[in-house]
């Protein structure tokens, strides 16, 4: 399988017991059914538990499917926040999880006051680094009760269940939130797009700033509600990556 990797790219083999990439359309009821695939957002909030600062931004490119997609149904006790006592739901997850994946970083070009911190060669460093010792943080599957657990990996290696199957359509998913930080806008919004894989491997859209829900991008996104982004200072409280380096 070609692989032509972006700039700062990084390659990482992610496992778990169970995951839950949760379909907004079953939470209405109070259960929760996962998607068949890992969703963009969840694979980018992996990236950020191997290593993040906020002078970045992580691009998720495609994820290979490994194994077979299972569900397991488990009967859960949910906490009601109206009254006391917890209420009876199912969750169905997925069982047996396994992918390749692979991302890059690109600055967030609107943090203009971090740009000295954009040194791609002392960020890749780390990241490569931080992805053979199987993160920074604890790495969740769509939901914190799915631990799940990276190690690095070349793209494309090995078998995977899905390598013979031309295509596969998942019609309209959630992609990802557009955060402040990263379009520049007051507001939250979420996206969507019409997932497809083919011989096992999911590519994924790169999400722009164009919000316009008739811009053409072919990423159709909804408004959520206002949100203001954080405020970062290097020195205060964001650490340089020169910094960041010599301590690990």
């Amino acid at each position: 399988m070609q692989n032509t990797k972006p700039k700062n790219s990084i390659e990482f083999l992610l496992t778990g017991r169970n995951a839950l990439f949760t379909d907004p359309i079953t939470r209405i009821g109070g259960e929760k059914t996962s998607y068949h695939l890992p969703t963009y957002e969840a694979l980018k909030g992996v990236c950020k538990s191997i290593y993040w600062k906020p002078s970045i931004i992580w691009v998720v490119d495609k994820v290979r499917v490994i194994n077979p997609i299972r569900t397991q149904t488990k009967g859960m006790k949910p906490i009601r926040y109206h009254k006391d006592g917890n209420d009876l739901a199912y969750y169905t997850y997925l069982h047996d999880v396994a992918y390749q994946v692979q991302a890059h970083f690109e600055w967030n070009l609107h943090r203009p006051e971090l740009e000295a911190d954009r040194i791609d060669g002392k960020h890749y460093s780390i990241a490569k680094r931080m992805v053979d010792k199987g993160g920074r943080q604890d790495i969740f599957l769509g939901t914190r009760e799915c631990q799940g657990y990276v190690e690095p990996c070349e793209f494309g290696s090995g078998k995977g269940a899905y390598d013979d199957i031309d295509e596969l359509g998942y019609g309209l998913m959630f992609h990802s939130f557009a955060y402040p930080d990263e379009t520049g806008l007051d507001e939250l919004h979420s996206r969507f797009w019409h997932a497809v894989m083919r011989f096992g491997v999911v590519e994924f859209p790169k999400p722009t700033d164009d919000l316009q829900a008739d811009s053409g991008n072919g990423m159709p996104n909804r408004f959520v509600r206002d949100m203001s982004a954080k405020t970062f200072e290097l020195e205060n409280n964001v650490e340089p990556v020169s910094q960041t380096e010599a301590s690990l």
